[in-house]
């Protein structure tokens, strides 16, 4: 009887120490989460300007906004779907039941002060314009490049700031894969190299590769796949976060982009992950941010800071509605900001990601979301490690 007691004891002891254990561990979960998010880091900072740009003219609307760049003299660029991308209600002037709206040309360009001052673009003599535009880039000459991202949006395009036809490399319909050397497979971004005056190109919705080409000919210079690979065009199925990283690039090769110290790096959307490269295709390293992300993926585009080491890296993440704030150097997001939603300061699919000589960043979103948002510059400060949620201005 007595060895039976003595039993009972020690399991209801063991029991209760169990549960104290538990309530240990839950509570150090719990503080270690609350320490966490009272974090911060030494990061930019940024307010969204809500009042920026300003309204457009003539009736004129965005449709999905897939590109922004900002060039020499700080005017920012965009591109845009505007026929095909509004709903009926959204181009009644247009089907002559309202008296409101038109889609804007497919090209705008704003001042520092958010006024339009150019706009242009669309199909013309000597040239195919792409059935999906995607992208723009203006590079140090002043040329304006343009890709595209339709099932046959097979080349791309170079502009005058004006709008007077230059170049076209590849043609609509003719792309035969990855390691085809003159036609493309739906481009997503275009980055001109002022050091040595070629074009890298990712390419992108279907093709599987970073394409180099002089950017004066357009002759295709190299190209190559993820890890420094040839590129293979073969099914690689649904991403699994959890199994080793693809020899491939996921589709789209969604961004491209290289840095003062001569890096190039590389967006792999669905493959939540930016590869960076030296120009000759040699792998260097990778990262990835919130690898758990499924659907369209979490590495849409990317900017840099504007300080000569480009410290900082920004991400744009449109399945996440948000800004990446990442150190350059160790690929480590230390913090990030935005939410979904349709106010200044949220996001609805953003897209394309740019910044200015005075480290402004400015934004586009594509699906719904449909517009162009800048985000002010309040220089290097004490932000919270993690979200920092909606950047609304603070109060004076």
């Amino acid at each position: 009887m007595k060895t039976i007691k003595g039993r009972r004891n020690v399991y209801i002891g063991a029991a209760l120490l169990a549960v104290i254990v538990a309530l240990g561990a839950g509570q150090a979960a719990l503080q270690n989460r609350a320490d966490a998010q009272g974090r911060t880091v030494q990061a930019p900072m940024f307010e969204v300007d809500p009042l920026w740009p300003k309204p457009l003219p003539k009736h004129w609307l965005l449709g999905m906004t897939i590109g922004v760049w900002v060039d020499e003299q700080d005017n920012v660029w965009i591109i845009h779907r505007g026929a095909d991308t509004l709903h009926a209600n959204e181009k009644a002037l247009d089907l002559k039941v309202g008296e409101c709206c038109t889609a804007a040309p497919p090209v705008l360009v704003f001042d520092q002060a958010g006024n339009l001052v150019r706009s242009w673009g669309g199909p013309g003599p000597g040239y195919e314009w792409p059935k999906s535009n995607h992208g723009i880039h203006v590079d140090y000459k002043g040329n304006v490049w343009i890709g595209g991202n339709d099932p046959k949006d097979a080349h791309i395009l170079k502009f005058t700031k004006d709008g007077k036809f230059l170049m076209q490399v590849g043609h609509f319909g003719k792309n035969a894969g990855s390691n085809d050397p003159e036609n493309f497979g739906r481009v997503a971004k275009i980055w001109v190299d002022p050091k040595t005056n070629e074009a890298y190109i990712a390419d992108g919705y279907l093709n599987k590769r970073v394409a180099v080409l002089d950017a004066d000919t357009g002759k295709m210079k190299r190209y190559w796949g993820a890890y420094g690979n040839k590129p293979d065009d073969a099914d690689l199925g649904k991403y699994d976060p959890s199994a080793p990283p693809a020899k491939q690039f996921r589709n789209p090769v969604h961004c491209v982009e290289r840095t003062n110290d001569g890096l190039l790096y590389v967006c792999d959307r669905q493959g939540d992950r930016v590869q960076v490269f030296q120009p000759d295709g040699k792998f260097v390293k990778e990262a990835f941010y919130a690898k758990e992300t499924l659907g369209s993926g979490s590495t849409w585009d990317i900017a840099f800071s504007k300080d000569p080491q480009q410290r900082s890296m920004f991400l744009a993440d449109g399945t996440n509605e948000k800004v990446r704030i990442i150190l350059r150097e160790t690929l480590e997001e230390i913090s990030n900001f935005g939410d979904g939603g349709r106010q200044p300061g949220q996001f609805y699919g953003v897209h394309s990601i740019a910044t200015d000589s005075k480290g402004n960043v400015y934004t586009t979103e594509t699906y719904e979301g449909k517009r162009l948002q800048k985000f002010v510059y309040k220089g290097i400060g004490t932000v919270v490690a993690g979200s920092q949620g909606v950047l609304w201005p603070r109060a004076k």
